[in-house]
Protein backbone atom coordinates (compact mmCIF):
# COMPACT_ATOMS: atom_id res chain seq x y z
CA UNK A 1 0.00 0.00 0.00
CA UNK A 2 1.26 3.44 -0.65
CA UNK A 3 0.55 6.95 0.50
CA UNK A 4 0.65 8.59 3.70
CA UNK A 5 -2.55 8.37 5.31
CA UNK A 6 -3.19 6.49 8.20
CA UNK A 7 -3.86 2.86 7.04
CA UNK A 8 0.24 3.66 6.02
CA UNK A 9 0.68 4.52 9.93
CA UNK A 10 2.71 2.06 12.29
CA UNK A 11 2.34 4.09 15.36
CA UNK A 12 -0.70 5.02 16.98
CA UNK A 13 -1.08 6.91 20.60
CA UNK A 14 -4.49 9.03 21.19
CA UNK A 15 -7.80 8.60 22.73
CA UNK A 16 -10.68 6.62 20.87
CA UNK A 17 -14.21 7.60 21.79
CA UNK A 18 -17.19 5.62 20.82
CA UNK A 19 -20.40 6.34 20.12
CA UNK A 20 -23.30 4.17 18.74
CA UNK A 21 -25.62 6.17 16.16
CA UNK A 22 -28.94 5.43 14.32
CA UNK A 23 -29.16 5.73 10.54
CA UNK A 24 -30.64 9.56 11.07
CA UNK A 25 -27.91 10.50 13.38
CA UNK A 26 -25.40 9.08 11.20
CA UNK A 27 -26.14 10.98 8.60
CA UNK A 28 -26.85 14.06 10.21
CA UNK A 29 -22.95 13.74 11.38
CA UNK A 30 -21.76 12.80 8.06
CA UNK A 31 -22.69 15.51 6.36
CA UNK A 32 -21.60 17.78 9.14
CA UNK A 33 -18.09 15.70 8.97
CA UNK A 34 -18.12 16.52 5.27
CA UNK A 35 -18.32 20.42 5.95
CA UNK A 36 -15.19 20.50 8.20
CA UNK A 37 -13.23 17.23 7.26
CA UNK A 38 -11.99 15.53 4.58
CA UNK A 39 -12.89 12.00 3.45
CA UNK A 40 -10.43 9.48 4.00
CA UNK A 41 -8.02 9.29 0.69
CA UNK A 42 -8.76 5.61 0.44
CA UNK A 43 -12.45 6.15 0.24
CA UNK A 44 -14.90 3.67 1.74
CA UNK A 45 -14.21 0.42 2.84
CA UNK A 46 -14.34 -3.07 4.06
CA UNK A 47 -11.88 -3.56 7.05
CA UNK A 48 -11.18 -7.30 7.66
CA UNK A 49 -9.93 -8.46 10.78
CA UNK A 50 -8.79 -11.74 12.54
CA UNK A 51 -8.58 -11.63 16.66
CA UNK A 52 -5.83 -13.71 18.08
CA UNK A 53 -6.86 -14.95 21.79
CA UNK A 54 -6.06 -17.97 23.79
CA UNK A 55 -7.81 -21.24 24.29
CA UNK A 56 -9.48 -20.03 27.12
CA UNK A 57 -10.38 -16.73 25.43
CA UNK A 58 -8.72 -14.74 27.88
CA UNK A 59 -8.07 -11.79 25.77
CA UNK A 60 -12.09 -11.37 24.76
CA UNK A 61 -13.38 -11.63 28.22
CA UNK A 62 -11.01 -9.30 29.05
CA UNK A 63 -12.30 -7.12 26.53
CA UNK A 64 -16.00 -7.58 27.43
CA UNK A 65 -15.36 -6.54 30.76
CA UNK A 66 -14.10 -3.36 30.39
CA UNK A 67 -11.32 -3.08 32.56
CA UNK A 68 -8.86 0.20 32.70
CA UNK A 69 -6.11 -2.13 30.88
CA UNK A 70 -6.73 -4.45 27.78
CA UNK A 71 -4.62 -5.63 25.10
CA UNK A 72 -5.39 -7.31 21.77
CA UNK A 73 -3.69 -9.06 19.31
CA UNK A 74 -5.05 -9.43 15.22
CA UNK A 75 -4.59 -8.87 12.15
CA UNK A 76 -5.92 -6.59 9.52
CA UNK A 77 -6.31 -5.88 5.85
CA UNK A 78 -8.54 -3.32 3.95
CA UNK A 79 -10.81 -4.81 1.18
CA UNK A 80 -10.68 -8.31 -0.75
CA UNK A 81 -7.26 -9.30 -0.03
CA UNK A 82 -5.59 -11.58 -2.39
CA UNK A 83 -3.46 -14.60 -0.98
CA UNK A 84 -0.24 -13.72 -0.66
CA UNK A 85 -0.68 -9.83 -0.39
CA UNK A 86 1.03 -8.17 2.83
CA UNK A 87 -1.78 -8.02 5.68
CA UNK A 88 -0.76 -5.81 8.84
CA UNK A 89 -0.04 -7.48 12.13
CA UNK A 90 -1.20 -5.25 15.18
CA UNK A 91 -1.06 -5.08 19.00
CA UNK A 92 -3.22 -2.83 20.18
CA UNK A 93 -3.47 -1.72 24.18
CA UNK A 94 -5.62 0.69 26.02
CA UNK A 95 -5.01 1.92 29.37
CA UNK A 96 -6.49 4.73 30.97
CA UNK A 97 -8.37 5.37 27.99
CA UNK A 98 -5.50 5.72 25.53
CA UNK A 99 -4.73 3.77 22.61
CA UNK A 100 -1.42 2.39 22.22
CA UNK A 101 -1.02 0.34 18.89
CA UNK A 102 1.73 -0.77 17.14
CA UNK A 103 2.07 -2.67 13.84
CA UNK A 104 3.79 -3.97 11.01
CA UNK A 105 3.05 -5.13 7.51
CA UNK A 106 3.83 -8.71 6.23
CA UNK A 107 3.03 -11.34 3.99
CA UNK A 108 0.37 -13.53 5.49
CA UNK A 109 2.78 -16.36 5.98
CA UNK A 110 5.39 -14.74 7.96
CA UNK A 111 2.47 -13.07 10.13
CA UNK A 112 1.23 -16.50 10.70
CA UNK A 113 4.86 -17.64 11.71
CA UNK A 114 5.28 -14.65 13.84
CA UNK A 115 1.97 -15.06 16.33
CA UNK A 116 2.71 -18.28 16.52
CA UNK A 117 6.12 -17.73 17.99
CA UNK A 118 8.16 -19.41 15.36
CA UNK A 119 9.16 -16.13 13.47
CA UNK A 120 12.24 -14.41 13.13
CA UNK A 121 11.38 -10.55 14.20
CA UNK A 122 13.48 -8.00 12.70
CA UNK A 123 12.05 -4.29 13.59
CA UNK A 124 11.34 -3.58 17.43
CA UNK A 125 7.14 -3.58 16.50
CA UNK A 126 8.38 -7.43 15.58
CA UNK A 127 10.43 -7.67 18.75
CA UNK A 128 7.24 -6.84 20.50
CA UNK A 129 4.53 -8.57 18.91
CA UNK A 130 6.67 -11.58 18.86
CA UNK A 131 7.28 -11.25 23.14
CA UNK A 132 3.63 -11.24 23.30
CA UNK A 133 2.18 -14.06 21.05
CA UNK A 134 5.09 -15.82 23.55
CA UNK A 135 3.79 -14.56 26.67
CA UNK A 136 -0.25 -15.67 25.85
CA UNK A 137 0.23 -19.54 25.83
CA UNK A 138 -1.66 -21.33 23.45
CA UNK A 139 -2.40 -17.74 20.92
CA UNK A 140 -4.30 -18.72 18.06
CA UNK A 141 -6.78 -17.27 15.60
CA UNK A 142 -10.09 -17.45 17.27
CA UNK A 143 -12.33 -14.78 15.37
CA UNK A 144 -13.05 -13.15 11.99
CA UNK A 145 -14.45 -10.14 12.44
CA UNK A 146 -15.67 -7.24 9.68
CA UNK A 147 -17.41 -4.25 9.15
CA UNK A 148 -17.43 -1.53 6.91
CA UNK A 149 -15.86 1.54 6.76
CA UNK A 150 -16.63 5.42 5.83
CA UNK A 151 -13.77 7.97 7.57
CA UNK A 152 -12.85 11.26 7.92
CA UNK A 153 -10.05 13.15 8.96
CA UNK A 154 -8.80 16.77 9.58
CA UNK A 155 -8.74 19.48 7.03
CA UNK A 156 -5.34 20.82 9.00
CA UNK A 157 -5.01 18.25 11.39
CA UNK A 158 -4.62 14.90 9.76
CA UNK A 159 -4.40 12.97 13.56
CA UNK A 160 -7.98 13.90 13.55
CA UNK A 161 -10.15 11.13 12.18
CA UNK A 162 -13.65 9.79 12.23
CA UNK A 163 -14.29 6.71 11.41
CA UNK A 164 -18.09 5.11 10.95
CA UNK A 165 -18.29 1.90 11.26
CA UNK A 166 -21.86 -0.72 10.46
CA UNK A 167 -22.68 -3.98 9.39
CA UNK A 168 -20.20 -5.15 12.19
CA UNK A 169 -19.82 -9.03 11.67
CA UNK A 170 -18.02 -12.15 13.29
CA UNK A 171 -17.37 -15.69 12.32
CA UNK A 172 -16.18 -18.09 14.60
CA UNK A 173 -14.98 -20.70 11.81
CA UNK A 174 -13.65 -20.51 8.54
CA UNK A 175 -10.79 -17.71 10.40
CA UNK A 176 -8.71 -16.48 7.44
CA UNK A 177 -8.78 -13.03 6.07
CA UNK A 178 -9.35 -14.48 2.72
CA UNK A 179 -12.26 -16.05 3.76
CA UNK A 180 -15.52 -15.22 2.53
CA UNK A 181 -17.10 -12.33 4.33
CA UNK A 182 -20.29 -13.47 5.74
CA UNK A 183 -20.89 -13.47 9.72
CA UNK A 184 -23.38 -12.59 12.46
CA UNK A 185 -24.12 -9.12 12.50
CA UNK A 186 -22.65 -7.93 16.31
CA UNK A 187 -25.25 -5.01 16.14
CA UNK A 188 -28.68 -4.51 15.05
CA UNK A 189 -29.76 -3.46 11.00
CA UNK A 190 -28.87 0.58 10.91
CA UNK A 191 -26.73 0.96 13.73
CA UNK A 192 -23.41 2.37 13.06
CA UNK A 193 -20.14 2.91 15.65
CA UNK A 194 -18.87 6.46 15.11
CA UNK A 195 -15.17 6.70 16.68
CA UNK A 196 -13.29 10.04 16.75
CA UNK A 197 -9.96 9.06 17.24
CA UNK A 198 -7.42 11.94 18.62
CA UNK A 199 -4.66 12.90 20.80
CA UNK A 200 -6.17 16.05 21.63
CA UNK A 201 -9.48 17.72 22.81
CA UNK A 202 -12.45 17.27 20.75
CA UNK A 203 -13.22 20.36 17.85
CA UNK A 204 -15.79 22.99 19.36
CA UNK A 205 -18.26 22.01 16.45
CA UNK A 206 -18.48 18.39 17.10
CA UNK A 207 -18.45 18.47 20.42
CA UNK A 208 -21.63 21.17 20.31
CA UNK A 209 -23.07 18.63 17.85
CA UNK A 210 -22.85 15.75 19.93
CA UNK A 211 -24.02 17.77 22.98
CA UNK A 212 -26.75 18.89 21.54
CA UNK A 213 -28.11 15.73 20.13
CA UNK A 214 -27.71 14.08 23.22
CA UNK A 215 -25.34 11.63 21.79
CA UNK A 216 -23.08 10.12 24.53
CA UNK A 217 -19.68 7.94 24.77
CA UNK A 218 -20.05 4.57 24.94
CA UNK A 219 -17.81 1.55 26.32
CA UNK A 220 -18.03 -0.90 23.75
CA UNK A 221 -15.56 -3.45 22.22
CA UNK A 222 -16.63 -4.95 18.43
CA UNK A 223 -14.38 -8.15 19.89
CA UNK A 224 -15.59 -8.13 23.02
CA UNK A 225 -19.72 -7.48 22.43
CA UNK A 226 -18.76 -10.52 19.51
CA UNK A 227 -18.06 -12.94 22.65
CA UNK A 228 -20.96 -11.81 24.76
CA UNK A 229 -23.05 -12.94 22.13
CA UNK A 230 -21.08 -16.31 21.18
CA UNK A 231 -23.12 -18.52 22.84
CA UNK A 232 -26.63 -17.27 21.26
CA UNK A 233 -24.81 -17.17 18.29
CA UNK A 234 -24.95 -21.29 17.80
CA UNK A 235 -28.19 -21.35 18.09
CA UNK A 236 -29.06 -19.05 15.39
CA UNK A 237 -29.52 -18.80 11.39
CA UNK A 238 -26.06 -17.03 9.56
CA UNK A 239 -27.32 -13.92 9.06
CA UNK A 240 -29.88 -13.69 11.92
CA UNK A 241 -30.07 -9.57 13.20
CA UNK A 242 -28.36 -9.08 16.55
CA UNK A 243 -31.10 -7.36 18.01
CA UNK A 244 -33.19 -11.36 17.96
CA UNK A 245 -30.51 -12.42 20.88
CA UNK A 246 -32.03 -9.57 23.52
CA UNK A 247 -28.53 -8.05 23.98
CA UNK A 248 -28.56 -5.64 22.01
Amino acid sequence: MSGSGPKNQLVFKRYETKFLLDGDQRSSLEELAAANMVPDEHGPSTVRNVYYDTPTALLARRSAEHPDYKEKVRTRCYGTPHPFDPVFVELKKKCDGVVYKRRCELAPADAAELLAGRGRPRTQIERELDWTCRRYEGLRPCAYLAYDRVAYHGRSDFDLRLTFDQRVRVRWDDVALCGPDVGRLVLPEGTSILEVKTPRAFPLWLARYLSAAGIRKRSISKYGRAWELRDVDACLPLGAPAAETGLV
